[in-house]
């Protein structure tokens, strides 16, 4: 007896892209990690799992999105039952460094191309399984302020290669906000932070709602709101926060950090960098700079790359490593190009080549063509099966094949046919050259 069929259905937050958008985010993926490296990070790649004590408290609602482990059969009352998935990668690449602070060289560059996890409500751009590209550099006990320049100039180079189209990158630094927030009487640092990082996705009169609720007075939300929307690409949004005639010493030490962040960024990619008094960053262990990236035209989207320094997150209780990182959601960042923007690949396979086969009996010949032709580095395939030439050029044309080999077509001389022009030449697949342009799959922007 035949087993019933079982229906399949997707499941909501975990994507799974076609052929020729996976081509496209492995385009995304070799650029940022070329830019990476140039900048001298490191690759590493940690564990999936950390322990659930770890995972919990690190952010603001991280409670509500760890998955939690265990096995389906056997007894999980042992260790392993209290085991997470990473929701970032920003928390177990702390514990790699206390883990193996004595081998490594301080301070220490890395990045890292992963996937993370969180069970968070699925929607346009956000999911529960997604890979993220993150950078992070930590130091023993200090961690010199130019690196929190440094990271939005890297992803600025990134982002320039690829085809996003203009950009911003907004910088604050939580000391600006912690600061003005207790110069008002908000002892609530925290909780405000938390209500001021969903002013984007809210709008004003709800986060001035939420603020009044927390116990705010209807002229300390004023304040805040005041404060959230000064921005600047250069250095007069320091004069804008001192016009609200608000004093304490932890502002006046984030507009400093904040200010040196911003004149790095007018001399050395000016117009990217944005003074935005707005940005909050939900995560608790922020400390210092923090950094949300937006595409021009597509503030809707929210930010798809962001970050921040953190002072305490890696400690063993005797030594502190303090760190800054900047993380792109390269996930959202692609989905959102591929269903906003219509980005796509030139085709569905590596291949720049389909070796036609003649006859099955000749089937080897092909496979010597197509084996001479990797030997070069054009990546190719044989035809599946021995069809009519035109069935075999219409199989590349619905993969986006460029160049059809037709072994022995040419009195005994191998022919290759740009299927595109109808151009048939003699080729010798010791010697013959795929365009460059044609070798890999390329982006196709509307």
């Amino acid at each position: 007896m035949n087993a019933p069929a079982t229906k399949v259905t997707p499941i909501s937050g975990f994507p799974e892209l076609l052929p020729a958008e996976r081509l496209l985010e492995l385009h995304f993926i070799d650029v940022i990690r070329e830019v990476f490296e140039l900048h001298g990070f490191a690759p590493l790649e940690t564990r999936a799992v950390e322990p659930v004590e770890r995972l919990l408290g690190k952010g603001g609602d991280a409670d509500k999105e760890i998955y939690g482990i265990s096995r389906l059969a056997g007894d999980d009352s042992g260790k392993d039952a209290a085991l997470g998935l990473h929701f970032d990668l920003t928390v177990p690449f702390a514990r790699y460094v206390l883990e193996n602070a004595g081998r490594l060289a301080f301070p220490f560059r890395r990045y890292q191309i992963q996937k993370v996890w969180r069970g968070e409500r699925p929607q346009e751009g956000r999911f529960r399984e997604f890979t993220q590209a993150d950078i992070d550099v930590v130091d023993v006990g200090e961690l010199a302020p130019h690196f929190e320049a440094e990271m939005p100039l890297v992803i600025a180079e990134a982002f320039r290669r690829l085809p996003v189209g203009e950009f911003r990158i907004q910088v604050n630094n939580r000391k600006v906000p912690e600061g003005f927030y207790l110069g008002i009487g908000l002892s609530d640092v925290v909780g405000t932070l938390r209500i001021v990082d969903r002013l984007a996705r809210f709008g004003a009169d709800k986060v001035t709602a939420m603020l009044l609720e927390s116990g705010a007075t209807e002229e300390q939300a004023r304040q805040v709101l005041a404060l959230a929307s000064i921005s600047s690409t250069d250095l007069s949004f320091v004069d804008a926060v001192r016009a609200l005639g608000v004093q304490h010493p932890t502002l006046d030490e984030g507009l400093d950090a904040l200010a040196a962040v911003i004149a790095v960024g007018m001399e050395q990619a000016p117009g990217v960098l944005v003074a935005d008094l707005q940005i909050a960053r939900g995560l608790d262990y922020y400390t210092g700079t923090v950094y949300e990236t937006q595409l021009v035209g597509s503030e809707s989207w929210g930010s798809v790359c962001s970050g921040g320094r953190y002072d305490s997150l890696a400690t063993d209780g005797r030594t502190t490593y303090p760190g800054v990182g900047i993380s792109i959601g390269l996930s959202r960042l692609v989905h959102l190009l591929v269903t906003k923007r219509g980005l796509t690949a030139t085709r569905s396979t590596p291949a720049a080549v389909l070796v036609a086969v003649v006859d099955e009996e000749t089937r080897e010949a092909s496979r010597r063509v197509a084996a001479a032709l990797r030997g070069r580095g054009i990546p190719c395939e044989v035809a599946p099966s021995a069809a009519k030439f035109g069935k075999q050029i219409r199989y590349a044309d619905r993969r986006g094949i460029p160049f059809v080999w037709f072994p022995g077509a040419g009195e005994g001389v191998d022919q290759v046919k740009d299927i595109r022009s109808g151009e048939q030449v003699d080729a010798d697949a010791q010697t013959w050259q795929c365009p460059p342009e044609d070798l890999h799959p390329a982006v196709v922007t509307p």
